[in-house]
């Protein structure tokens, strides 16, 4: 079995969120376990991602496609790294 291109983990949050900063530690520690790479992106920055993420962050997105919004849904986000 070959193994795909690694899986792309994206956080999208804002300045001054605190549900971000909460996330951000979730996903952080979650791609460390998977050994997957992560990204904080501020959707303030990026007009596209203003306009559509803007009022449900944090986002999570994986592989591109969103994955949780709010909050992270860790077992679920767990179980598509791999990892339990």
């Amino acid at each position: 079995m070959t193994a795909g291109p690694p899986l792309r983990l994206e956080l999208l949050t804002r300045a001054g969120c605190h549900l971000c900063t909460a996330a951000l530690e979730t996903v952080t520690r979650i791609a460390a376990e998977a050994g997957v790479a992560s990204r904080e992106v501020d959707v303030d920055t990026d007009p596209e991602l203003r306009a559509e993420y803007g009022d449900r962050v944090p986002v999570v997105l994986l592989d591109g496609r969103e994955h949780s919004y709010f909050t992270v849904d860790v077992p679920r986000l767990r179980r598509d790294l791999g990892i339990t």
